[in-house]
């Protein structure tokens, strides 16, 4: 008796002396430098905003999502790898509906029981107002420029969701992944002389919907990432300018968005001697590429573009890449399928275009 009563002492001695401490929930801040309460332990997710599920699809977590938005299944997925690679997303509850500025539906949102709400593109009011309303943590992600696949936001926002949701390691890989090939293209390129560059020019980018030849872009990430020589020279964003524009520069090489080949068909039928006319057109240096701002940037899209791009340009400092099987590569790694062929078959692949079919 006096052994167990011994025993039973130490036990409860021991067990007093163990500092109990409670369970906090973390404190994270977001990119809007909000001071966020989020669970220890985060499970169910929901992502609100153009590329919010996109980011959680390239830290291969998207086994938490719940719920999507209304555009993750009305819209095509051919422009968004990370939907081609995941068709079970469109089978989730709707939350809300897609858009540059998103309208989430908090009935909905409580309606999936999330941990954790990741949005992008809202203001810190909206935020604090969506997260006041369902109860619900809002963590706030960004991209930074549109359009941009190498930018501090989203080495951020890859950290910022890759801690909450216990991906810290994929996160830095993929950071790894976006800092080597921005450093591969750029010293690819950077050693070739002005005088040798070829004068390209981008047409056909959709900008608030689609657009012909007309359509371009200043600073054109994949054309500034290759040390390219635009025509429009030293600018910044969108432009669209006009064919008197195109006829004074004649561009060596001109490169047109696949998604919107169709205007430019149209537009060929009409205009035939303006295109005619043009030294890439006469000589066959006209390429597509694959659309990358859809919902946002499609970072393994436009690094792929890339790839292309300076293979076209520069084949001598190129001349280990196929952009078909580096296209494949980086698909793989960012949505974890090769999408290409799907791409392919819904824009047309990487290529010179032939307008003698035309």
């Amino acid at each position: 008796m006096v052994r167990l009563f011994a025993v039973v002492s130490f036990a409860i001695l021991l067990f007093t002396s163990i500092p109990f401490t409670r369970a906090e929930p973390r404190i994270v801040r977001d990119t809007l430098a909000r001071e966020v309460q989020v669970p220890l332990q985060v499970r169910r997710i929901v992502a609100i905003g153009p590329g919010a599920l996109r980011l959680v699809v390239f830290l291969e977590a998207q086994h938490m999502v719940v719920g999507v938005e209304h555009g993750e299944k009305k819209w095509p997925p051919a422009g968004r790898p990370y939907r081609i690679a995941h068709p079970e997303l469109a089978e989730l509850p709707i939350i809300g509906l897609a858009g540059p500025s998103p309208t989430p539906n908090p009935e909905a949102i409580l309606g999936v029981k999330p941990d954790v709400i990741f949005a992008t593109y809202i203001s810190r009011k909206q935020a604090d107002q969506l997260q006041r309303t369902t109860g619900k943590p809002v963590v706030v992600l960004s991209y930074g420029p549109l359009g941009n696949f190498y930018s501090e936001e989203i080495f951020q926002s890859l950290k910022i969701a890759g801690k909450l949701l216990g991906k810290e390691e994929r996160a830095e890989a993929l950071i790894q992944f976006i800092q080597g090939a921005f450093r591969d293209l750029q010293q690819r390129t950077k050693v070739i002389p002005e005088e040798k560059k070829p004068k390209v020019y981008i047409g056909a980018l959709g900008f608030k919907g689609g657009h012909g030849i007309e359509s371009t872009e200043c600073d054109f990430p994949p054309f500034v990432v290759v040390n390219a020589k635009n025509v429009l020279g030293e600018c910044r964003g969108h432009r669209f300018v006009d064919k008197e524009f195109l006829i004074a520069k004649d561009p060596d090489v001109i490169f047109l968005d696949l998604a919107n080949l169709a205007l430019i068909k149209q537009d060929y039928a009409k205009h035939k001697a303006f295109y005619q006319s043009l030294k890439a057109f006469k000589e066959g240096k006209v390429y597509g590429v694959l659309p990358f701002n859809w919902y946002t940037t499609n970072v393994e899209t436009s690094i792929a573009d890339a790839y292309f791009i300076g293979k076209v340009l520069y084949p001598e400092r190129f001349e280990d890449i196929d952009p078909e099987s580096k296209a494949r590569k980086v698909f793989r790694f960012f949505v974890g399928k090769d999408v290409y062929d799907e791409m392919k078959k819904a824009y047309g692949g990487f290529g010179r275009i032939d307008f003698s079919r035309w």
